[in-house]
């Protein structure tokens, strides 16, 4: 599988930004895809994940309410869509996706696929 991160960039704080991950190879057999993310100098940090069959979601608290993540299966892309972005969320986001069926996860271990990432920089 393999995966490709967009839709990075530069944002004034409360701005939007939506993230795009296209998947392709042997998409029929992802289960789960996930977005992380890296600030600098800090660890790589769960953001948000989504079924791909069901569509079930999970957020980490810190983006809960702000971030939406989506799939489209006939277009084998996941979103994120994120609003009222704040300083800290600027960082590299990742994608990454689940063929061994850990369920719906958000430790970096539960996903065996990654995207290059792509740079959210998010301006005060």
């Amino acid at each position: 599988v393999q995966l490709q991160a967009s839709g990075g960039g530069l944002v004034q704080a409360g701005g939007s930004l939506r993230l795009s991950c296209a998947a392709s190879g042997r998409t029929f057999s992802v289960y789960d895809m996930g977005w992380f993310r890296q600030a600098p100098g800090k660890e790589r940090e769960f953001v948000a994940a989504i079924n791909w069959g069901g569509g079930s979601t999970d957020y980490a608290d810190s983006v809960k309410g702000r971030f939406t993540i989506s799939r489209d299966s006939a277009k084998n892309t996941v979103y994120l869509q994120m609003n009222s972005l704040k300083p800290e969320d600027t960082a590299v986001y990742y994608c990454a996706a689940d063929t061994l069926d850990y369920g719906l996860g958000s430790r970096s271990d539960e996903f065996d696929y990654w995207g290059q990432g792509t740079l959210v920089t998010v301006s005060s």
